[in-house]
């Protein structure tokens, strides 16, 4: 008798986990071909950049032969030098890692504080003031560069960093994002800071700030990006080559006659691997900022 009840117990114990490892093989069978399409879909999106590695070691003449080569070679020391020499190279990062940062600082501060108005505050007009923070997103930045080079120009900013940082503190999209994230804070935890006597600021920097730390990480990611890969405005604002950042430098190595592709090469890649490092860091808190401010309509 006991062994049948252990024989009829392990029955379907048995016959279960041969149906969960049939379906795990199914799932297996009919992902693979997903999975393919994936990794296929990575190698070429890598392509460009292993090219752009291999470009940098390598002399400029030797990027017309055929066949094209695929080693990297042992140019990286000359092309580095012959960078540093036609743009000043070290300056220029400098004076892109200063823009980036001033301007990712304030106008992290701007949207975190303008998102949090919109999305706790009741006052008359928010919705129209949405509306129209929103309508901003869909003006082409071709349409601004007259007026507000008109309007550095008057206030005296031309060949500044001002003029790169000030004019785009109010970021549309940042304060969207910042008011997305602050609809998922409860309004109760608030009201109870305010019952207990804590004001305003104390109330959002200690209370909603630490609750919002993905979607701020997602947002300085996005500003430090948008304002490193700048290249329209920082082209017509700056006029002294000191000033430059990397974008407007890596511009002034493709000349009329002659382009020195591995020096532009090599420039692309130096400024490249700042963002890729950036964002490798905080992949998690991007992503996760991103879809918290996506789930609210």
């Amino acid at each position: 008798m006991s062994t049948q009840l252990i024989t009829t117990g392990r029955a379907p114990r048995t016959g279960a986990s041969a149906r969960s490892g049939e379906s795990l093989a199914r799932k297996a069978i009919l992902r693979g071909p997903v999975y393919l399409l994936l990794v296929g879909a990575g190698v070429l999106a890598l392509m460009p950049f292993l090219w752009m590695v291999i470009a940098s070691t390598h002399k400029t003449s030797d990027l017309f032969v055929t066949p094209l080569p695929l080693l990297p070679g042992g140019e990286f020391w000359q092309n580095l030098g012959r960078l540093q020499e036609s743009i000043g190279f070290g300056q220029v990062m400098l004076n892109s890692v200063l823009v980036a940062v001033i301007y990712t600082l304030f106008s992290t501060i701007v949207s975190v504080m303008c998102g949090y108005g919109l999305a706790t505050y009741r006052f008359r007009g928010r919705g129209v003031l949405l509306g129209v923070i929103l309508v901003t997103m869909m003006i082409p930045m071709q349409v601004l560069l007259v007026p507000l080079f008109q309007m550095m120009a008057s206030v005296g900013w031309i060949d500044s960093y001002q003029a790169l940082i000030v004019p785009f503190l109010a970021n549309a999209f940042g304060i969207f994002l910042m008011r997305q994230g602050f609809l998922d804070f409860p309004t109760t935890l608030i009201e109870a800071a305010r019952i207990d006597g804590a004001s305003e600021l104390r109330t959002f920097y200690r209370i909603v700030l630490p609750v919002a730390r993905p979607q701020i990480a997602a947002l300085i990611i996005y500003t430090f990006i948008s304002q490193w890969n700048s290249f329209i405005w920082p082209l017509l604002m700056l006029n002294t080559e000191d000033r430059y950042t990397i974008p407007v430098a890596l511009n002034t190595m493709i000349g009329l006659s002659r382009v020195d592709y591995s020096g532009l090469m090599l420039g692309s890649l130096l400024a490249t691997l700042p963002l890729l490092v950036l964002f490798l860091v905080f992949q998690k808190q991007f992503v996760a900022g991103l879809l918290g401010g996506a789930v609210k309509g």
